[in-house]
């Protein structure tokens, strides 16, 4: 079988450990978190503080540290100090059920649990340790560690099919080339960045590690303006906010309330979005237009393989394609297509090799051996793939998501991408979501179904929506319903819960 793969040439990213070795050698805020600023220095000596209490208290390198409580500058203090004696980082959120907390904790065997505030209800028995603020530690020599690019530098648990969650240990070799090339690709490597993420997500390195080897700024968002786009506004031009890392949807909701505001008062000179397919609808056109000197990014990863893939959106953003590609991989990461169908040599599951790949799921070998398999040796000398699930397809040399291959749909025979019906239905007047998904209504008969959130006091006329989608798409992409809805079912990241979308209209269609 033939396999397309793309590749971009590798970079000198510098180690973790030497950019933390660093830290005190640079002038400047690094971390913002309410009132208190940590300049680099004092997060320097900080963070040897902190490594001193791990070393006190029995870490040592190849451990796993998990840490709990609100986002702040003692998470940040934590991470860093947890890679410096060289264990694992394992965020634990404190916003998670206790029983999906309670898992965590026992799976990952955490030597040690950090927290914020309270001893948590769900440590147990697991040795713990509230996170000393600045200037409560005693002095501790830095340590120096050599650089291993394959140890571990963080856990992080990801949803599991069967209800439990799995952790991926990701190793520095993955992460200090993500952070090396971020700071590279930003307009600048001082950007004042929003650490918007929740700290169970992987782009929560990326705000934070890829500020931190730029020199630049973290800034740490109250969690109260995550769902308020109004007040976020407000935030980002208070703090001087130059990029923002998001979600596509929580974009939308952004550009839907700055639709009135002044945005000249923004600093924004990047806005990066990730964790599902961008829909550039026209409120998040209309956004970039009032703000010509903000480059925007379409990122593409998973939790499996960090950061894969980037795209810059170019020219007018009334030219920008409705749904615009995941682009080309980072330095050091080849991308294997593999195809489905001989005659479509381009179209095919997304296999991930080299610099992003993790080193597996923390105790599940059958899953290891499904998901991270051997492959021939690749075009770049690889042995080793994850497959992504994403059926993609090569564009200009371009990468295009195209759906979860286990959401592939076919109506009557053809293929149908629901994500452009999703754009379409966006382009239309009134509407502020949409999710159109495949719903099987009986066995061997699956249809298109949408829901869609409106604009204040826009009445729904679903039959004027399907004449206007007949414009643009071909009959088998027409949703059979479409429905308002108050609001999306969310996953903990604020995407939109697609799963939960299909299972609703399916108690609709087949009521028990």
């Amino acid at each position: 079988m033939t396999v397309t793969s793309l590749w971009t040439e590798p970079i000198s990213a510098a180690c973790l450990g030497e950019m933390i070795r660093g830290l005190g050698d640079r002038t400047g805020p690094a971390v913002v978190d309410g009132d208190r600023t940590l300049h680099y220095p004092e997060l320097s000596t900080w963070v040897a503080e902190l490594a001193g209490r791990l070393v006190a208290a029995g870490v040592t390198a190849g451990d796993r540290v998990a840490v709990t409580g609100r986002r702040s500058a003692e998470v940040i203090g934590a991470m860093l100090a947890t890679a410096s004696v060289g264990a694992a980082y394992v965020p634990l959120d404190a916003e998670y059920p206790t029983r999906r907390l309670v898992h965590m904790l026992v799976d990952c065997d955490a030597a040690l649990l950090l927290h914020t505030g309270d001893r948590p209800d769900f440590a147990g028995a697991a040795p713990s340790l509230r996170i000393p603020g600045p200037g409560e530690n005693a002095a501790a020599g830095p340590l120096h560690l050599p650089c291993d690019p394959e140890r571990p530098l963080y856990v992080i648990y990801t949803s599991g099919s069967t209800g439990r969650p799995k952790g991926v240990a990701l190793p520095h070799r993955s992460i200090d080339n993500m952070a090396q090339w971020q700071s590279a690709h930003s307009v600048r490597p001082d950007l004042r960045t929003a650490q918007f993420a929740p700290m169970n997500f992987d782009v929560w390195f990326q705000e934070v590690l890829g500020t931190l080897y730029g020199g630049g700024t973290v800034v740490i968002m109250p969690e109260r303006l995550r769902r308020d786009p109004i007040a976020l506004l407000d935030w980002l031009a208070d703090e001087r906010i130059e990029r923002l890392f998001l979600p596509g949807v929580a974009l939308q909701m952004l550009a839907l309330a700055a639709a009135d505001d002044d945005l000249d008062r923004l600093a924004l000179r990047e806005v990066n979005v990730a964790g599902e397919q961008l829909l550039c609808s026209p409120p998040i056109r209309e956004f970039f237009e009032r703000m010509p000197e903000c480059r925007f990014n379409n990122h593409y990863g998973q939790s499996e393989s960090a950061m894969v893939t980037v795209h810059t959106l170019s020219g007018p953003p009334a030219s920008w394609p409705a749904l615009p590609p995941i682009g080309r991989p980072l330095p050091g990461c080849e991308l294997l297509i593999a195809p489905l169908d001989p005659a479509e040599p381009h179209v095919g599951e997304l296999l991930v090799a080299g610099a992003p790949l993790a080193v597996g799921y923390l105790n599940q070998p059958e899953l290891n051996a499904e998901r991270y398999r051997p492959v021939p040796p690749t075009p770049r000398g690889h042995t080793r793939a994850f497959h992504t699930g994403d059926l993609v397809q090569i564009e200009d040399g371009q990468v295009q998501f195209l759906s979860r291959l286990d959401e592939e749909v076919k109506i009557r025979g053809v293929r149908v991408n629901p994500l452009e019906v999703d754009a379409c239905l966006m382009e239309q007047r009134g509407i502020d979501e949409a999710v159109c998904v495949p719903v099987d209504v009986a066995a061997g008969s699956r249809q298109l179904r949408a829901v869609v959130t409106l604009a204040a006091d826009q009445p729904l006329d679903a039959d004027e929506l399907r004449r206007a989608l007949a414009e643009l798409l071909p009959a088998q992409s027409i949703p059979v319903t479409i429905e308002a809805v108050p609001s999306m079912p969310r996953t903990p990241s604020g995407k939109i819960d697609r799963k939960a979308v299909a299972e609703s209209l399916l108690a609709t269609v087949r009521p028990s």
